[in-house]
C-alpha cells in the first residue's frame, strides 16, 4: 500500500482502520455523501479539518437543496425550527431595464405552494444541522482532522492518511474515498487536473452588515443582485437585521483588494447607487464570525474527472461556477445524492463501478453545464458598452479558442459527445440564450410588491428550462412522496434512481416487461 506522496507501510498510530466509506469535509456535499452512504447501511468515517459551527460564504439557497435532498436527508423540521429567512426567488438590477425585476420559484411548473420558497441561511447554523444529522444516521463524524494524502494500490485509491486532533497519524483504509473539502482541497490532484474558466475568474470581497434595507412586501427575503460598472453586488438578507454584502470585481483587482479591502469597499459601494441606498442606515459588522473582510478568488472551474477508481470529488473539490443564481450548495449536495448513490450501488454488487460512476459523472457534469451555460447567457444581457469587466463577459464576442475551452471545462475528459459540438453553433445558442433571457426581462417589467404577475416570460424561455429541470424533478419526487410513473434515464443506455432512493438500477425494457418503481415515501 502507497500514498500519493509515495509514503508506505503503517504508521506509529498502529495498524489501518477499515471503513467502506471515508468522507473529507463535513460542509454540505461531504455530509449529504456521509448520510446517505450511512442510511444504506455501510460504515462511514467523516473528517472535517475544522470544528463547528465555523463560517463559510454561499448562503442563498435554492428550493431543491431544501426540498429535495434535506428532505430525504430527514432534517426539515429542523430547518423549520432554525428559523432562516424565507426566500421566494431573486430580485435583479440586471440587464437593459433600469428598475429592478423578479425571479421568482413559484413560476416553475413544478414548485408551486410551500415548495416554491428556500432559505437564506447562516452557514455556521445550517452545515452544524446536516453534519449532526449525518451523526445521528450513523456516521462516524471526528473534527479537527485532517488529511493529508490518499492510499493506493496501483491506479486504485484504497484509503486515506490523515492527522487527529492530537497530531497522531492514521491510515484508514476504505473501499471509497470522498473528497468533499472545497475550493481548497489538495487530494483532488489524485483524480486530475483543475481547469477554470475564461469567462467567470474574477474576484469577490465581502462583509456583513447591521440595519440594512429591505425589499418591500413579500419579497423582503429575495436575494438582491444589483449590477454596477465594474461588476456586481450580493445582498442577502440573513435575519431581520444582519445582511451578507458582496461585491464582485475583476480578479485583475485582487492585490487592491487585499491591500486595503476597507477603502475598496468603501468605493465600490459609492459606485452602486441602489446598494448604496440599501446601506445607507446600516453598519458593516467588526466583531465575531462575520466581524472581517474576507476574498475569494478563482471560484469558477471543473475538474477534468470527477472520479477514478476508489476516490469520488463533491462539491467544491469538483466544481464551482459563480454565485449569481446561489449555485454553490445545489451543486454540492446535488453531486453529494448522485455520488451516494454510485457507492451505494457499487458496495451492494448490484452494477459494476464503471456503470455506476458514469452515471455520477455524466448527470453532475451535465448539471454543472446547463448552470454555466445559463450564466453565461446571464452574463451576456447586461448591457455596459463602456465597461471592461462586462465587455470581456461578452459570449457574442467569443472566439473560437474561447468556446473549446467551454467544451473542455464542461465536458472534462470523458464527455466525447460534447467535444464534438460544432463551435459556430454553440455560440449561435449562447447569444440565442442572451438574447431571448433579455426580451422576457423586458416583458417581465419592474418588480412589484406583488412580485410581477408576468414572470412566465422567464420561464417560458428554453435556458431558463433546461436549468430548471434537474431541480425539479428531485423537488418533485421528494414533494409528492416518491415517483408514481416509470423513471426514464437522463442519457442513452443511462440508469435510473433506485426504488428506495439510494442507488441506481437498470430501466425498464420492452424486452422484459420490468419497471423499476420508487417506492412511496423515499425516493428523491
Amino acid at each position: 500500500m502507497s500514498t500519493s506522496e509515495h509514503a508506505s507501510g503503517t504508521t506509529a498510530a498502529g495498524p489501518a482502520d477499515s471503513y467502506d466509506v471515508v468522507v473529507v469535509g463535513g460542509g454540505p456535499g461531504g455530509s449529504t455523501t456521509a448520510a446517505l452512504v450511512a442510511m444504506a447501511g455501510h460504515r462511514v468515517l467523516l473528517l472535517e479539518k475544522e470544528s463547528f459551527p465555523r463560517h463559510q460564504i454561499g448562503e442563498s439557497l435554492l428550493p431543491a437543496t431544501i426540498h429535495g435532498v434535506c428532505r430525504f436527508l430527514g432534517v426539515t423540521e429542523e430547518l423549520e425550527k432554525a428559523n432562516f429567512m424565507p426566500k421566494r426567488g431573486g430580485t435583479f438590477r440586471w440587464g437593459s431595464n433600469p428598475e429592478p425585476w423578479n425571479f421568482l420559484f413559484a413560476y416553475s411548473p413544478l414548485m408551486s405552494g410551500p415548495t416554491s420558497t428556500a432559505y437564506q441561511v447562516e452557514r455556521m447554523k445550517f452545515d452544524k444541522i446536516l453534519l449532526d444529522n449525518a451523526r445521528r444516521l450513523g456516521v462516524d463524524v471526528r473534527e479537527q482532522c485532517t488529511a493529508v494524502a490518499t492510499l493506493s494500490e496501483g491506479e486504485r485509491v484504497t484509503g486515506l492518511r490523515w492527522t487527529d486532533q492530537d497530531g497522531r497519524t492514521h491510515e484508514t483504509s476504505a473501499r471509497y474515498v470522498v473528497d468533499a473539502s472545497g475550493s481548497n482541497s489538495k487530494l483532488a490532484r489524485t483524480v486530475g487536473k483543475r481547469n477554470y474558466s475564461d469567462f467567470f475568474r474574477n474576484v469577490a470581497l465581502y462583509g456583513y452588515y447591521e440595519g440594512g434595507k429591505r425589499l418591500p412586501g413579500p419579497d423582503a427575503g429575495n436575494i438582491l443582485c444589483c449590477a454596477w460598472d465594474d461588476g456586481w453586488f450580493w445582498y442577502i438578507p440573513l435575519t431581520d437585521t444582519l445582511t451578507s454584502v458582496g461585491a464582485v470585481v475583476n480578479r485583475s483587482q485582487v492585490s487592491t483588494l487585499s491591500r486595503d479591502p476597507e477603502a475598496a469597499m468603501a468605493q465600490f459601494i459609492e459606485r452602486a447607487p441602489m446598494i448604496k441606498d440599501y446601506l445607507k442606515d446600516a453598519t458593516r459588522v467588526t466583531d465575531g464570525p462575520y466581524g472581517e473582510l474576507r476574498v475569494r478568488k478563482d471560484y469558477s472551474y471543473a475538474m477534468e474527472r470527477f472520479w477514478q477508481p476508489g476516490m469520488v470529488l463533491v462539491g467544491d473539490a469538483a466544481c464551482f461556477v459563480d454565485p449569481v443564481f446561489s449555485t454553490g450548495v445545489h451543486l454540492a449536495t446535488y453531486g453529494g445524492l448522485l455520488a451516494a448513490r454510485s457507492i451505494n450501488s457499487a458496495l451492494a454488487g448490484d452494477l459494476e463501478e464503471e456503470r455506476a460512476f458514469g452515471e455520477f459523472e455524466r448527470r453532475y457534469r451535465r448539471e454543472y453545464g446547463v448552470f454555466y451555460e445559463f450564466l453565461l447567457a446571464f452574463y451576456d444581457m447586461q448591457h455596459n458598452e463602456d465597461s471592461y469587466f462586462w465587455q470581456a463577459r461578452k459570449v457574442s464576442r467569443a472566439e473560437a479558442t474561447d468556446l473549446r475551452a467551454f467544451v473542455e471545462l464542461v465536458g472534462g475528459v470523458s464527455s466525447g459527445e460534447a467535444a464534438l459540438m460544432d463551435l459556430d453553433t454553440l455560440k449561435e445558442r449562447f447569444t440565442t440564450s442572451s438574447q431571448d433571457l433579455a426580451d422576457a426581462v423586458t416583458r417581465t417589467g419592474p418588480a412589484r410588491s406583488e412580485s410581477g404577475e408576468r414572470m412566465g416570460e422567464l420561464f417560458g424561455t428554453q435556458v431558463v428550462t433546461d436549468v430548471m429541470q434537474g431541480m425539479n424533478e428531485i423537488q418533485a419526487r421528494a414533494s409528492m412522496g416518491g415517483a408514481t410513473t416509470l423513471e426514464k434515464p437522463l442519457f442513452e443506455n443511462g440508469l435510473v434512481t433506485s426504488a428506495d432512493g439510494l442507488g441506481w438500477a437498470v430501466p425498464a425494457t420492452a424486452d422484459t416487461g420490468e419497471a423499476v418503481l420508487a417506492e412511496e415515501g423515499t425516493a428523491v
